[in-house]
């Protein structure tokens, strides 16, 4: 076969390539996104609307592991593992919200290290979550949360073999305790505050009580 046969017929496959790559960024991009606008979905309480845009993202993946068939190297990419990262994200963090239990990655059709990223990423959300209950007074749900981040970070800290095979995974948990030290502080403040103008309401009350039996 004459070289310039195989060379015109790599050439053709590249530029096929290509084109596919792009379509794929295209795909990956706005699977990230509709995992970003879950999220927040979820922090607002939206939950099946949050569940309506990661359909959408299942479908955007199920596209590529059609496309992959062709071309198996798109799907160890950057943007596509960053796509899974955030998918699982979201899908764990309005799980362990509406269930209080964890989907598993196989469930989730995404790789196990993406899954253990986006997992490690959870802690920042539920930081969030604690301090908008912090803002409406609401302390039982900011212990819940901080109980969550600490669960999280325990179990991804024993996996002493996953430090050295999932790239990312250490400077992820050494953020994630910086999140938990800050948010135990901030709930502690919060729970002493609340404990403080319970005991000021009681004693209030007791007093008044006081008087009105002085009165009589």
């Amino acid at each position: 076969m004459l070289l310039s046969s195989i060379l015109d017929e790599i050439q053709k496959h590249l530029l096929k390539r290509e084109e596919v790559w792009e379509a794929v960024k295209q795909d990956m991009r706005r699977a990230t996104r509709l995992s970003k606008q879950a999220i927040l979905l979820v922090h607002k309480e939206k939950n099946r609307d949050a569940r309506e845009l990661l359909e959408e993202a299942k479908r955007l993946f199920s596209k590529l592991r059609d496309v992959s068939k062709g071309y198996p190297d798109l799907i160890y990419t950057g943007i596509v593992d960053s796509a899974f990262q955030e998918y699982a994200e979201a899908w764990t963090f309005m799980g362990l919200i509406e269930k209080d239990g964890f989907v598993h990655p196989r469930e989730l059709g995404v790789p196990s290290t993406s899954y253990i990223l986006g997992l490690a990423d959870v802690v920042g959300e539920f930081r969030r979550r604690t301090l908008d209950a912090i803002r409406k007074g609401n302390v039982s749900i900011a212990e819940d949360c901080l109980q969550k981040m600490e669960h999280v970070y325990t179990e991804l800290s024993n996996m002493d073999e996953g430090y050295l095979l999932v790239s990312g995974l250490r400077r992820k948990c050494d953020v994630a305790r910086h999140i938990i030290e800050s948010t135990r502080g901030d709930v502690t403040i919060e729970a002493r505050r609340s404990s403080l103008e319970h005991s000021i309401a009681q004693l209030e009350k007791a007093i008044r009580r006081r008087q009105k039996g002085g009165e009589a």
